[in-house]
């Protein structure tokens, strides 16, 4: 069984961005042990302060993530990409508990092996509080739709 995750490095901008097109597809699952797989067994990962080293805690934190960010639709953008690295920019929405609405805007820098499975992730966000009437993101909760606009059609 191939562990690959193509499109392997060294990427063309063609295929960074369907790198960063199947990463977004996979975070709006919200499934934590699918998307987890995505990343190396010894992946190391910055998210906000929080640190995970390995698969298994980043399948952890993914967990507490959706569990705590209800109603999650993300939107990812190329910002930049090399040989085996991807930067990319993105905007999701949520709710908490009593919901209150945020958009949360962040940017990640990526590395990737050979084998095209990420083994560094390094990500800065910010929450914005915001109105449900200002949301943007409406489609069903899973894969955006390949008509719904990206980030810089709406703006953000």
């Amino acid at each position: 069984m191939s562990t690959q995750r193509p499109p392997l490095p060294p990427f063309t901008r063609e295929s960074a961005i369907e790198k960063v097109r199947l990463a977004e597809d996979g975070w709006n699952s919200r499934d934590p042990a699918k998307v987890a797989l995505a990343y190396t067994e010894d992946t190391r990962w910055r998210n906000r302060a929080e640190f995970a080293n390995g698969r298994k805690q980043v399948e952890e934190f993914l967990t507490r993530k959706w569990n705590r960010e209800l109603d999650y639709r993300l939107i990812k953008e190329l910002w930049a990409y090399t040989d085996n690295r991807i930067a990319v920019r993105y905007a999701y929405e949520w709710h908490d508990d009593s919901g209150n609405w945020f958009r949360s805007y962040g940017n990640e820098n990526w590395e990737f092996d050979a084998d095209g499975l990420m083994q560094r992730r390094f990500a800065c966000i910010n929450d914005s509080p915001i109105k449900e009437s200002d949301r943007l993101f409406h489609w069903q909760l899973g894969r955006r739709p390949d008509d719904h606009p990206g980030l810089s059609d709406l703006g953000l």
